[in-house]
């Protein structure tokens, strides 16, 4: 009988050794095959742009967000942001700091409002944001809007990887190869160009009037700087795969700093 027992005991635990790895593998496979699944949206910052919202026209700073991404939540320039809340240092934030949203209701350009103290410091943009100065600009106009008319056009002739989806994808994805050229998809002025939003890699933002910005995300190469004037068709940037898994066109349409849906401004292929 002891014999017996002896021989039984290493096919017992033989199988036992088989049946733990196997089940490792399916475990590991389910792993990987969820990652592979996720979508390359998860990998932005907690905050959501969809949800950006102002009280009297004001805005509290959030865990992730820098000056960047809250003026583009909103619509603005980041130097309009920057002024309208005599921010000194604009690569630095407080969280729980109360920010004017210039063009919200209530904004009072030139106020200041008290923050918490607990420092956010979020990434330099490439090419490097200047402090902007605090003393308060001279009374003059602003620029005027650059006028947009009908007939938007596609900044890339690639196809659609992925769609427009509220709260998942905030624009579309278009297949690209790295060094084409992207294209502006209407005439406007450039109030963005750098690398300091996180998940949108190097990215370019147009201004087209009060209401409407275009974002191309991911590019190689940028092609034009902060302020300058562009036209409908102009070549802005190179496509590339800065911050995403594959080379790609991320193209947005954000309608007073919320995404809309781009395939309502772009034409029929």
């Amino acid at each position: 009988m002891k014999r017996g027992a002896l021989t039984r005991t290493p096919l017992l635990g033989h199988t036992r050794a088989l049946a733990v790895g196997f089940a490792t593998l399916i475990f590991l496979g389910a792993c990987t095959t969820t990652g592979n699944q996720a979508p390359v949206v998860d990998r932005l910052p907690s905050r959501s742009s969809d949800t950006a919202v102002a009280t009297d026209g004001v805005y509290t700073v959030k865990a992730g967000d820098t000056l960047y991404s809250i003026a583009l939540d909103f619509g603005l320039d980041w130097r309009e942001l920057a002024r309208a809340n005599n921010l000194s240092d604009p690569s630095k934030l407080s969280i729980g700091q109360k920010l004017r949203v210039t063009g919200a209701p209530g904004v009072v350009a030139g106020s200041t409002i008290e923050d918490s103290g607990v420092e956010v410091t979020p990434i330099t943009p490439a090419g490097g944001a200047r402090p902007v100065d605090a003393t308060p600009a001279p009374e003059i106009k602003p620029p005027a809007p650059v006028a947009v008319t009908l007939g938007f056009i596609w900044p890339h002739p690639g196809e659609i990887i992925q769609g427009y989806k509220a709260g998942v994808n905030k624009g579309i994805d278009l297949a690209a190869k790295v060094g084409d050229p992207v294209m502006a998809s209407q005439a406007g002025r450039v109030v963005y160009s750098g690398n300091a939003l996180r998940g949108y890699g190097n990215l370019i933002i147009l201004k087209h009037d009060n209401n409407l910005l275009t974002a191309y995300a991911h590019n190689k190469t940028l092609l034009v700087k902060e302020g300058e004037p562009v036209t409908k068709g102009q070549k802005i940037a190179e496509a590339g795969q800065s911050d995403s898994d594959r080379p790609k066109l991320h193209f947005e349409v954000r309608k007073q700093g919320k995404p809309v849906d781009p395939m309502d401004y772009l034409p029929a292929r």
